[in-house]
């Protein structure tokens, strides 16, 4: 399956960019809209979440919602207000409009993060079952792996491994912590089963493979690409 789409209206540009980065970063897919009425230009239905500012030059957030909702093909897609609006009055408001979270600012993009994730969940629109970093995807029920929408084919302890690495993104595991985790414990294998395995998985993740890093006298992690 493929990452969740998510549109940034917001007309702060230093705001857009830091939560582009960050919500990629997290595994969804994102686009940024500086206004209401740049947001139109798009194919709203296509996203599975919009985070939408209220205060915006032109057609407000509220409007823009309000729109939306009474639309057929938009009135499903769940929103979250960013917004420094943050009296009871504008929070009811915002409920009102069709807000399925609403986010004073100035905010933790982490909170942010945490509010997408638990929005996602509480309308059907995230599936737990997947483990995502950017067009990286693991679907942990079908055992299968996709790198930018294409199948990649992997042994089941290179699977093992990878799914363990990135759902346990920037902790480094050893050697023998690797070992326990992913072979079975009859099978006597050494440290450098280890080496060779990850060498092949990552030949496997083309421009992924700078990914899974090695700690020279630890073992391996699964890093975010520095951009």
């Amino acid at each position: 399956m493929e990452p969740k789409n998510i549109l940034i209206i917001d007309d702060e540009r230093d705001l857009c960019d830091i939560l582009l980065f960050n919500l990629m970063a997290a595994g969804y897919r994102a686009e940024v809209a500086y206004s209401a009425e740049e947001a139109l230009q798009h194919t709203l239905s296509e996203f599975d979440l919009l985070l939408l500012d209220v205060m915006m030059p032109g057609l407000s957030g509220f409007e823009l919602a309000e729109r939306l909702k009474g639309d057929e093909q938009t009135a499903h897609i769940p929103i979250i207000f960013l917004t420094a609006k943050d009296t009871e009055n504008d929070i009811l408001h915002g409920f009102e409009m069709g807000a399925d979270d609403y986010v004073s600012k100035p905010f933790s993009v982490r909170e942010v993060l945490a509010r997408v994730k638990a929005v996602l969940k509480r309308t059907g629109n995230l599936n737990e079952n997947l483990l995502v970093y950017e067009g990286l995807v693991i679907d942990v029920n079908s055992k299968t792996v996709t790198v930018d929408g294409n199948t990649v084919s992997l042994t089941r302890t290179e699977f093992e491994l990878l799914r363990l690495l990135l759902e346990h993104r920037g902790k480094v595991f050893s050697r023998g912590q690797l070992l326990k985790e992913v072979w079975p414990q009859d099978v006597i294998v050494t440290a450098r089963t280890v080496d060779v395995n990850i060498t092949r998985l990552r030949k496997k993740l083309d421009h992924y493979a700078f990914c899974l890093v090695s700690r020279t006298g630890f073992g391996y992690s699964f890093e975010e690409k520095l951009i």
